[in-house]
């Protein structure tokens, strides 16, 4: 039997992350076993947005080098995750008439509703990565589920589609291909996230996934076990970093160990560091706030806020959040597969290994869903959760 290999590629404002699973037998159970890592410091990147593809692809090289030494294996293609300022999530209501005599919605009514979506302002210029049906009414009546087979007159919809810009969609592509590294899928990278960093029942109960990047912040918020809104702040931890190095007139190596907690040789107030650091993080969260109440979810999350990413790792995080959210909060953890052996230990893995789980959901025809039902059982109980 030929080895599954499944590779995730996150490249980041910071970091450029990957990992190399493998579909191996563990106590009689089939279960990923990461079998290599690699990690190099980003380089050509700003705000998540590709400003120099050489860096990327040279910085990409480095990372892809460990992973495959570590593994022992060549990496030939993987799923990439893509983020930075130019993803966001944009919602769209449409209708349309039933195109049936006898009234039953088919899948010709559901692509009539997509045509004309993709016609809409707001995704001129952009990349489709992701399209989330959010609500149906059929006859103004709100309707549960896929609704192909039931009858009415019109049909309405809310979708919620996750978008990049296509010239930076084009440059990852680019930076990627010149690594020599086929590209077998490109997911969000919140989505790829909330993949292992969020339960069933978080996201069915309502909670916002927000990850503290270097230089951006992005949120995805969940209700009913789907994905309701997306949105990418232009702000992360390194903003904390520089007005440390500021304030303190001290060294970015150095206020980049005292953010994180790190005892060094520097004397500070420590009232003051912490000042610092609430007056940052509280700038982040009155953005996420924002958000919530744009989209009227503000402290109506039951779940409320999970938190990952480098930023995560400042200790008064989750308090500040708590406060100033008003939704209980917690720092994320990867969720590994049962029987699973884990090599990465905190949620800044977590974009990298959710690639390598979604594409191990994913057959050489990329027929994901119809996959699922193919895969190992203790596999399948794992994926079907992200599949409505």
């Amino acid at each position: 039997m030929s080895k599954k290999i499944s590779v995730g590629i996150d490249i980041g404002t910071y970091q450029v992350k990957v990992i190399i699973t493998e579909l191996v037998t563990l106590d009689g159970k089939r279960v990923p076993k990461i079998i290599g890592k690699g990690i190099y410091k980003s380089k050509g990147l700003r705000h998540g947005y590709i400003i120099n593809k050489n860096e990327v692809t040279r910085s990409l090289i480095q990372a892809v080098r460990q992973a495959e030494e570590e593994a022992q294996t060549k990496i030939k293609k993987a799923f990439i995750s893509i983020g930075g300022v130019s993803l966001e999530g944009s919602h769209i209501k449409n209708k349309t008439m039933i195109t049936r005599a006898d009234n039953e919605i088919t899948q010709l009514d559901l692509d009539n509703i997509n045509i004309e979506n993709e016609k809409n302002p707001l995704l001129v210029n952009k990349k489709i990565i992701s399209s989330i049906p959010i609500e149906y009414k059929l006859d103004n009546k709100k309707i549960l589920g896929n609704p192909i087979g039931m009858q009415g007159n019109k049909l309405e919809s809310q979708v919620l589609y996750i978008t990049s810009l296509q010239q930076h969609l084009h440059d990852l592509i680019q930076s990627i291909e010149e690594a020599d590294i086929e590209i077998e899928d490109i997911h969000s990278s919140p989505v790829a996230g909330s993949f292992v960093t969020l339960t069933k029942t978080q996201k069915i109960a309502g909670c916002v996934l927000a990850n503290l990047g270097a230089e951006t912040v992005s949120i995805i918020v969940f209700e009913n076990n789907i994905p309701i809104s997306l949105e990418v702040f232009p702000v992360g931890s390194t903003n904390i970093t520089n007005n440390i190095a500021l304030e303190l007139k001290i060294p970015l190596e150095e206020a980049e160990k005292i953010k994180h907690g790190v005892i060094t040789s520097t004397i500070y107030p420590r009232k003051k560091l912490e000042e610092i650091v609430e007056i940052q993080l509280e700038n982040i969260f009155k953005l996420i706030d924002a958000h919530l109440k744009k989209i009227n979810r503000n402290a109506l999350l039951p779940a409320g806020i999970i938190i990952s990413g480098g930023g995560s790792g400042i200790a008064t995080i989750k308090d500040l959040a708590e406060t100033q959210l008003n939704l209980p909060s917690r720092i994320a953890n990867v969720n590994f597969v049962r029987g699973s052996k884990s090599i990465v230990q905190d949620s800044t893995w977590a974009v990298a290994y959710g690639l390598c789980l979604m594409g191990l959901t994913t057959n050489q025809d990329s027929e994901s869903k119809n996959f699922v039902k193919k895969f190992p059982a203790q596999i399948k109980k794992w994926v079907a959760q992200f599949f409505v």
